[in-house]
């Protein structure tokens, strides 16, 4: 125990004693911490960097020679070992999702069941292998088929029945096993499932197209399918190629185009008789009012002998025209308010480029980034088939006609309710004007209007059925 203190007693300095400091508490003594200063970091001398670079150089070519060295010697092995190593990678590419799994499951079950050593995991890998192998031996072997795809028509127009027709037959000497066919038609795909075929016996069928929208459908490639009731192998070998069949946008008959265009005597024949012209016809009665100086005179001495009394005949001839139609179709998106409206303008200028066809005159066709001069008529209305909607705008698409129809006498301009009146005013600055323009605006619903303004005439309809009585107002005009 500890004496209890008398507070009565001297202290050590009354007694003539040093004085001893109290002692501080641990808890509240603060230690000095003593920082020691940091080395500063050593520059890089240039000589040191200088060789640095060196050293990444060196390694630069040195690899750069060594890859210019390995990668014949790599190709020429490939190309040595190529017998081994195609097939395999060939039977590979047959192997299902499926048949990697059970493949990767086996694998890891005989390892497992090697370390483990438990037979139930040997057992499960052994089921897995076989089930494979056996997958594997189900897509061995050639197939000696002759396939035929055919699409009738290979071009309609909207709504009419098309049909793609396919037939399969065995050439080989042994029986064949049933096949899975696809035949792919736009977006989608047809199946079937062969019944097995003897030698020389043949399987076909019928597939209906829809035909329903404008446009390019692609039909093909016919494919077959063989491989194992599990669908770990599936072997796909296509046979035919694509066939395309393009749908025609829906035209309306309108009247010749012929009023208001040029009768050039160094133009093409038509068949239409003119009085006075380069290419004779036939002779004809004189009628009164007839052009005196196309009296034949020996044929009209010859026929009054023959006759007994006086008659006159007259020289007939063929027009000859060298007018030249260009049809253009504005397919920038920002000029229509619909698809329906974009479809109708396709459907007017299709219309215009059969007349044009039809009247044998010459025609250049313009859609966007798609155009032909002097097409057969299949091909102008496949322009219309492939037009798709560009931002393109109508001068841009209109300046495409100067290396085809320099010598355009009509021009058909087909545009939606959205473009601007000072748009179709710069357009006409860009074409000559001695050329016929008639800018045709496409809007639903709406009447029949014409206005013939600055060099140019504009009609809007809004219906197709429109076209050919406000063409015939523009047109004349």
């Amino acid at each position: 125990m500890t004496a209890p203190i008398d507070p009565s007693a001297p202290t050590r300095a009354a007694r003539g004693l040093p004085t001893i400091p109290p002692a501080m508490p641990a808890m509240f003594a603060t230690p000095t911490l003593l920082a020691t200063p940091a080395k500063p970091a050593k520059p890089d001398t240039p000589a040191k960097s200088a060789r640095t670079n060196i050293m990444k150089t060196l390694w630069a070519r040195l690899l750069a020679w060594w890859l210019d060295a390995a990668l014949p010697w790599l190709r020429g092995v490939g190309q040595m070992t190529a017998p081994v190593w195609r097939p395999v990678r060939t039977v590979l590419g047959f192997v299902t999702p499926l048949g990697w799994t059970v493949l990767a499951i086996g694998v890891a079950s005989w390892v497992a069941a090697h370390w483990l050593g438990w037979r139930e995991l040997a057992i499960i890998a052994a089921a897995c292998l076989i089930f494979f192998i056996i997958g594997a031996l189900f897509s061995i072997g050639r197939m000696q088929l002759a396939v035929d795809l055919e699409v009738t028509p290979k071009r309609v127009t909207v709504g009419q029945p098309s049909m793609a027709h396919f037939e399969l037959t065995n050439t080989a000497r042994a029986p064949m096993l049933a096949l899975g066919v696809e035949l792919p038609v736009g977006i989608s795909a047809a199946r079937y499932t062969t019944p097995p075929l003897a030698p020389g016996a043949s399987y076909e069928d019928w597939v209906t197209i829809p035909t329903s929208q404008r446009g390019v459908v692609s039909v093909g490639p016919v494919r077959t399918q063989r491989g194992d009731p599990f669908g770990m192998v599936r072997r796909q070998i296509t046979w035919t190629q694509i066939a395309d069949l393009y749908i025609h946008p829906v035209v309306t008959p309108i009247d010749e185009l012929g009023t208001g265009l040029l009768r050039d005597l160094e133009g093409q024949t038509t068949q239409d008789v003119s009085a006075s012209d380069l290419a004779f016809h036939a002779l004809r009665d004189y009628i009164p009012g007839d052009d005196q100086r196309y009296i034949h005179w020996k044929s009209s001495a010859r026929m009054s002998a023959l006759a007994g009394e006086q008659k006159f005949l007259v020289r007939q001839f063929l027009d000859t025209r060298r007018s030249h139609v260009a049809v253009v179709t504005d397919v920038n998106p920002d000029a229509y308010t619909s698809d329906d409206e974009f479809e109708l303008a396709l459907s007017c200028g299709a219309s215009v480029a059969v007349r044009t066809i039809t009247d044998g005159m010459d025609l250049s066709v313009v859609c966007g980034s798609r155009k032909q001069t002097r097409p057969a008529p299949y091909a102008a209305l496949d322009t219309y088939s492939l037009a798709q909607p560009e931002p393109m705008s109508l001068g841009d698409t209109v300046q495409r006609l100067d290396d085809i129809a320099i010598d355009a006498s009509l021009m058909v301009l087909v545009t939606g309710p959205l473009t601007e009146f000072r748009e179709l005013q710069l357009v006409r600055t860009l074409v000559p004007m001695q050329v016929r323009m008639v800018f045709v605006r496409v809007e639903l619903d709406t009447t029949i209007t014409l206005r013939e303004t600055n060099g140019f005439a504009e009609v809007r309809i809004g219906r197709l059925e429109d076209l050919p009585r406000a063409l015939r107002g523009g047109v004349a005009a």
